[in-house]
């Protein structure tokens, strides 16, 4: 007994439309347009702020400058003007460390806010958790002087039936010294 399995055939399309109507995807769009922005914003704090305290500390040469040469550009004079026919190969560690600080800006902003995002999350469930610690306190406080009702009434109940045999106890006794004292 094989079973064969359909396959439903949904389009390519149709498909697509679905994986872009998700929340993630569009949560994550969302994001990738935010982190370009915020990265502007870094690269312009460690370009036009922060580069410029370095540049006046290092003796006016800016951070991008800083770099080691491997082999000296070749030029050459033609008509009075200096053309370079070989361009000079540079390790640009100034580019690079500024990379750096860039990195060191944005992670360090992402980690305030995620931390928070977090510091109040924990105090929205800390308060979501004391007030459903509330709300369960007093339904058993409700509950228990529910229970102590009942048992008071029950003990009433109680005392009442007792009073009542009591009572037909004594009718009894009465009764039967009446009938004996007929019966003499």
């Amino acid at each position: 007994m094989k079973e064969k399995i359909k396959k439903e055939k949904i389009s390519f399309f149709t498909d697509f439309k679905s994986f872009i109507m998700k929340g993630n995807v569009l949560d994550l769009a969302v994001a990738v347009v935010i982190s370009t922005a915020f990265n502007a914003i870094v690269t312009g704090l460690v370009k036009y702020i922060i580069t410029p305290f370095v540049t006046y500390f290092t003796s006016g040469q800016s951070i991008e400058e800083w770099e080691y040469v491997l082999k000296e550009a070749v030029t050459e004079m033609v008509d009075g003007a200096e053309v370079v026919l070989e361009e000079a190969i540079t390790i640009q560690y100034g580019l690079w460390i500024q990379t750096i600080v860039d990195f060191l800006i944005i992670a360090f902003s992402i980690f305030v806010a995620v931390r928070i995002i977090k510091t109040a999350e924990r105090k929205l469930k800390a308060r979501e958790i004391a007030e459903k610690e509330a709300a369960e306190a007093a339904k058993k406080a409700a509950e228990a002087e529910a229970a102590a009702a009942a048992a008071e009434k029950a003990a009433a109940e109680k005392a009442a039936l007792e009073e009542f045999y009591t009572n037909i106890k004594e009718q009894s006794a009465l009764l039967r010294e009446i009938r004996d004292n007929m019966n003499k």
